[in-house]
């Protein structure tokens, strides 16, 4: 007799687990579930058989191959399309020309075969159901079975109220091949739903065979934890391997050349693959550990499954858990009861993940973090998909076209039907399918897009400017690293989007009950055109040209090969400068740089600069929001120092009242400030509140201290080409009106303004502890002058803290300075010290 082996399942209920393998591979016991299947189909004499598969069927061929290696012989169909379980066997129909067995690759059962063919052969059945007896029936299909084991009544997942047996279908049929003939080809159709209805309503000999043997659907991680525990504890039969050994109040079925450390208490029933490492003093009760698993001294293990090529570190806790391949799990780690780690995982040291939390593959999980949701594929911590006006994640890992198209259809039902987004991504492959994802999303919810195609977040801001459109994305590659991709959203007026929008679009998304248009309501898309000219014209309009030509500058310009190099050329050519230009052109490859690329970078340009004298060099990065400065002297300019000269240069040279500078800014900023009467007012610590700076608290002009500034009259965001401009033009005429001083060189003001020492520090803070340590903080300095901005910033007459939780990750960042050396270092430590002591 042959066994058709049902092999196509997804396995979306076992992810995150089945998330880049077939269910059927899914490791019991250390071994693919469809091994077990197999297994018990060799030991009752099936040898010959027929796989069914659908899903990544690659992976199950390259595992089983032929069989051989398994003492059966394998022949494969492939289905092109999900015909149903009926119709996958009618595809094999070609090699089924006598009796044969029906079973799923994905149940754990140790059933007696020979018995359900025997009642089969002795009832003349054409079609007879293996049942299994169930406390909880509302999962299976039901069945009512008359004395001669005739089938009479059949319910596929019943509710409650439907329930009339606990006598369930296990999905093992044995059949007589004419009832292929009854399953049309090439289309849906399912045993449970088309076929046995349609045989109990012909009176055909439909037979429940009910066994008493054990039967179990891995359908879903409840089911896939209680089939280890059942096997651990005796109660199905399936060939484990290895060599069984008896140690007190334990049995070990341990295979070849593992390893076990001094004093390691076991317990209960533990499995433990080849090469598998043990350290001394751990205590594993109840337990899978899989091939080439190394675990570290002292680690506990209870009632856990760890799958092969498993690192576990020293003094780590794991209940009821289950670690998948490849995945590293650091010293002092705990992970709770029905908590997932998926394969590719890493858990650094300390990190607490709670009951029931799924993380899905490829996920880092920070020193000290407590994970208390699931970190899954586009997910964020506690379901949040923004940080600030941003979602982020790895490309086509966690940002995948899927995930683009939901994301984009929320943020279109957010803005409403009708509404017109402007679209616009840097130069790589990723983006661009992100990008076209988005706007399928955007165009099913009815909203209308312009789509600017390779022009950088400038730009976007600008086109907004005008009012014509609701809201705005771009989508590139991430510029601190090559594998993250960031979506970047903008409200209408080309801001960028506030919290409270952000957060309608999270509800919208994880709620999923956002209208879609209907087909006549699609929205449309088009390309606008003239875009880079208006923003020239307009860009050139707000400068000082004729100033700026007078100076004949010589500048170098490095591009960064981003979206700066197609727009900026021609406008400081109608400047009057002379420019060197590097790195000129778009290449997808480089739109990401480490901070020993960008340092390279930096000395490149200052090199350059010295050798040609030119009077300045700018960096753009790769999206053209923020500079990096030589002066001509070829030095670098940090960021902080640099906010510092452009805000005197402006004051210098402009009657202003009010200026915003972010929380984390040198002192040096009021001390200019005050030479001017100008006030300076504080914001957070990111370019949301850097723009509503400048829209609702009518200042002059916003500094950063990462090289983007926002200079009222074109832009409400960083622009860093507009930037070079204005600092071109600051630099050419550094006075208002009359007579003035002498003019000042940046190497002139960089000397004189560096004079104030900084010092920034990060300590690890997990999410749990980050509450209890403001708490402490803001106790600690109540009778302190300071500021509540952005975290707690405390004054003192010639020096400053700030101590800020990341939004991000599981830490804090620590800022001082001080006019005094030293100064600043001892109130970093002292802090450091503090935010440590908080957390016990």
């Amino acid at each position: 007799m042959k066994a058709v082996i049902m092999a196509g399942g997804f396995g979306t209920r076992l992810r995150p687990l089945s998330c880049t393998i077939p269910k059927p591979m899914v490791y019991v016991a250390n071994k693919p579930m469809m091994e077990h299947i197999i297994n018990l189909l060799r030991n009752h004499g099936v040898v010959d058989l027929v796989v069914l598969l659908y899903f990544q069927p690659e992976t199950i061929k390259s595992y089983f191959g032929d069989g051989s290696r398994f003492g059966v012989k394998i022949q494969y169909i492939e289905a092109q399309e999900d015909y149903g379980t009926a119709g996958a066997v009618k595809n094999a129909q070609s090699l089924l020309d006598d009796r044969f067995l029906v079973i799923s690759a994905d149940v754990l059962t140790d059933i007696d075969i020979k018995a359900a063919c025997d009642f089969h052969q002795g009832k003349k059945a054409k079609v007879t159901m293996v049942l299994a007896r169930m406390e909880n029936p509302l999962s299976y299909g039901v069945v009512i079975t008359q004395e001669d084991g005739r089938i009479s009544r059949f319910l596929e997942k019943p509710t409650w109220g439907e329930v009339f047996s606990d006598t369930v279908n296990t999905g093992i049929y044995i059949l007589e091949p004419e009832v292929l003939e009854e399953i049309p080809g090439k289309q849906s159709f399912d045993f449970s739903k088309n076929l046995f209805p349609h045989m109990l309503s012909t009176d055909q000999r439909l037979l429940g065979f009910v066994t008493s043997d054990y039967w179990r659907d891995v359908g879903n991680l409840e089911e896939y934890f209680q089939a280890h525990q059942d096997i651990l504890e005796g109660r199905v039969r399936v060939d484990i391997g290895g060599n069984l050994l008896h140690r007190e109040h334990a049995r070990l079925w341990v295979g070849k050349n593992a390893k076990v450390g001094k004093k390691v208490e076991f317990k209960g029933t533990v499995i433990i693959g080849d090469n598998a490492h043990i350290g001394s003093h751990c205590f594993v009760s109840n337990s899978v550990i899989g091939d080439n698993v190394q675990i570290e001294e002292d680690v506990n293990l209870d009632r856990s499954v760890i799958w092969k090529d498993t690192s576990i570190g020293k003094r780590s806790i794991l209940t009821e858990a289950i670690v998948a391949n490849n995945a590293k799990v650091e010293e002092e780690t705990v992970i709770f009861e029905n908590a997932i780690i998926s394969e590719n995982c890493y858990l650094e040291k300390g990190a607490k993940i709670k009951a029931n939390v799924r993380v899905w593959p490829g996920k880092r999980v920070e020193a000290g973090s407590i994970l208390s949701s699931s970190l899954v594929w586009g997910e964020r911590w506690n379901r949040e998909l923004f940080t600030d006006a941003k979602v982020m994640g790895v490309g086509n890992l966690e940002l995948t076209p899927e995930f683009a198209v939901k994301l984009g259809a929320a943020y279109g039902a957010m803005l409403g039907k009708g509404s017109t987004v402007v679209t616009s991504r840097d130069a790589g492959s990723n983006s661009r399918m992100i990008s076209r994802a988005l706007i399928c999303g955007l165009l099913s919810a009815g909203v209308n897009v312009n789509d600017l195609r390779t022009l950088p977040i400038p730009v976007v801001r600008y086109e907004l400017k005008s009012g014509k459109e609701q809201g705005g994305i771009h989508t590139r590659r991430s510029p601190l690293d090559p594998k993250q991709t960031d979506i970047v959203f903008f409200n209408g007026g080309g801001q960028d989007l506030p919290t409270s929008k952000t957060k309608s679009v999270e509800r919208l998304f994880f709620r999923e009950d956002f209208r879609r248009a209907s087909p006549e309501e699609t929205g449309q898309l088009n390309f606008p055109q003239r875009v880079i000219e208006s923003y020239r014209e307009d860009f050139l309009k707000t400068i000082d040209s004729e100033q700026i030509r007078k100076a004949q500058f010589k500048v170098v310009v490095d591009y960064s090969n981003g979206g700066a190099c197609e727009i900026f050329p021609s406008i400081i050519g109608a400047l009057g400068c002379e420019v060197i230009s590097l790195n000129a052109y778009p290449d997808p490859k480089k739109l990401s740089r480490s901070d020993e690329e960008l340092s390279r970078s930096i000395q490149q340009l200052s090199s350059i600069v010295k050798s040609v004298n030119a009077d300045v060099g700018f960096l753009f990065d790769p999206g053209a929001e923020k500079l990096s400065v030589v002066d001509e002297e070829g030095q670098f300019i940090e960021p902080d120092l640099l906010l510092l000269i452009v805000t005197s240069f402006f004051l210098g040279s402009t009657r202003a009242r009010k200026i915003a500078v972010p929380v984390v800014a040198s002192m040096g900023v009021e001390r200019i400030a005050a030479d001017y009467g100008v006030k300076v007012i504080r914001v957070r610590n990111d370019h949301l509140a850097m723009m509503d700076a400048l829209s609702s608290s009518k200042v002059d002009f916003v500094g950063g201290t990462k090289g983007g500034f926002i200079f009222p009259g074109f832009q409400l965001g960083a622009d860093a080409m507009f930037n070079v401009a204005k600092i071109l033009e600051l630099l050419s005429n550094s006075t208002f009106g009359g007579t003035a001083p002498p003019k000042k060189s940046l190497a002139h003001l960089r000397k004189e303004l560096d004079q104030f020492h900084m010092v920034k520090q990060t300590v690890t803070c997990s999410w749990g502890k980050k509450g209890q340590v403001m708490r402490e903080l803001l106790k600690h300095t109540q009778d302190c002058k300071r500021e509540l901005i952005d975290g707690v910033r405390v004054l003192n007459c010639d020096s400053w803290v700030l101590v800020m939780p990341d939004r991000r990750k599981a830490s804090f960042h620590i800022f001082a300075e001080a006019t005094k050396e030293g100064e600043a270092e001892r109130l970093v430590e002292k802090y450091a010290s503090k935010v440590n002591q908080w957390q016990r």
